[in-house]
């Protein structure tokens, strides 16, 4: 038995200097490996390209369009408020998009790469916990995929610099796109231990957040095909079609879009609420609905909205179900842009974070020594 085996033995498993500065020792050994590769600078350099060409290419289209605008008869412009907001949208789906794809190549590996190049045992007969060496890795790979974040931050400021957002919106959806970057690199650090192969592991987490990102929007739908149900309404009757005036200088639908008239009937609707919080765990759903967009419930004409900001009205009008947006439920007029009362994200990144924690508790226990039983085929040094 060595003296390192033995030390562990008398004290417990516990390191001298404590639980904290184990994994600070992990965490600056993982990166200063990642600091030592041009590959990593690379991606960086890449990263900040690409989301610099999407941010022109997102001013310019908003420019083409303004002056193919401005060439119809008649047309009233709304009050300029420049390209900001549209930037930001662009450049934050952009960001969490490569996010999303960036993060597992950055995790996948952390565990079962070191198994694999026979450098794990060295860490495990140490004095460093399984717990210490599963956090430190988690850390790492998190420090290395915000960095990807920090390149990007220039970018989303943009649309504070040009109008139509504030500081607040900046600040919350780096917070948001942090914390979903930290959900990815959990699962993909817990997978790493669970899994004996790198390759294994890196698919296994590619496909975990195809699941959150596109899974969660195939079983909300064929969830809502199951939720038939009835709500008592009357019947809506629609305004009619007015031209667009120049009054205000202001365009678009005026609210109410409808009245409601007639006895309340018995009618079908599908009631959304009831799987609304398949979506909530879409990582595009929890950013979106985080960022505290303006009230525009009180707007007498409400037009349009970008994309970040529709998934937000998206995901609110699935949890409001058919009471807050079936047309004259209980004899209502429902309004088109719903309030954020009770958002929805709390929910969704609660059961990410439970995903996240269920993997690393699995990989923590996969580290624990000494193993009782190992693959076959697994390289212990």
């Amino acid at each position: 038995m060595s003296h390192a085996t033995k030390d562990r033995q008398d004290t417990g498993g516990r390191t001298t200097g404590g639980y904290l500065p184990g994994i600070r020792d992990v965490v600056v050994l993982e990166l200063k490996q990642r600091l030592r590769s041009r590959g990593w600078y690379i991606m960086l350099a890449i990263w900040f390209v690409l989301t610099g060409l999407v941010t022109w290419l997102t001013w310019a289209s908003w420019n083409a369009s303004q002056e193919a605008q401005r060439g119809y008869p008649g047309y009233v412009a709304p009050p300029d408020t420049g390209p900001g907001s549209m930037i930001f949208e662009v450049v934050l789906a952009f960001v969490l998009l490569f996010a999303l794809l960036v993060a597992p190549a950055l995790s996948a590996n952390a565990v079962n790469g070191d198994r694999a190049g026979g450098t794990l045992a060295i860490l495990q007969v140490t004095l460093l916990r399984p717990g210490q060496i599963l956090w430190g890795k988690f850390v790492a790979a998190w420090a290395a995929a915000l960095a990807f974040l920090v390149a990007s931050t220039p970018f989303l400021v943009i649309g504070v610099a040009l109008g139509g957002m504030t500081p607040g919106h900046v600040l919350v959806a780096l917070l948001m796109l942090a914390v979903e970057v930290g959900v990815v690199c959990a699962i993909g650090v817990g997978i790493s231990a669970l899994a004996g192969r790198p390759l294994f592991s890196i698919v296994v987490t590619y496909l975990a957040v195809a699941g959150l990102a596109v899974g969660t929007l195939i079983a909300f739908g064929l969830g809502t095909g199951l939720t038939q149900g009835t709500i008592m309404a009357n019947q809506a009757q629609y305004r009619a079609y007015e031209p667009l005036s120049r009054e205000g200088g202001q365009q678009g639908p005026t609210e109410p879009e409808y009245t409601c008239s007639g006895p309340l009937q018995e009618q079908s609707a599908m009631r959304t609420e009831r799987v609304a919080w398949l979506i909530a765990m879409n990582p595009y759903v929890v950013v979106a609905d985080a960022i505290p967009y303006k009230d525009r419930s009180q707007e007498r004409n409400y037009s349009s909205v970008g994309a970040i900001e529709t998934i937000s009205q998206g995901a609110r009008y699935a949890m409001a179900g058919p009471e807050g947006t079936f047309p004259c439920a209980n004899g209502e007029v429902k309004p088109r842009y719903l309030a954020q009362s009770t958002p929805l994200w709390p929910l969704g990144l609660g059961l990410q974070l439970l995903v996240a924690a269920l993997l690393m508790w699995l990989g923590w226990r996969a580290l624990r020594t000494p193993a009782r039983k190992l693959a076959r085929g697994t390289r212990i040094a």
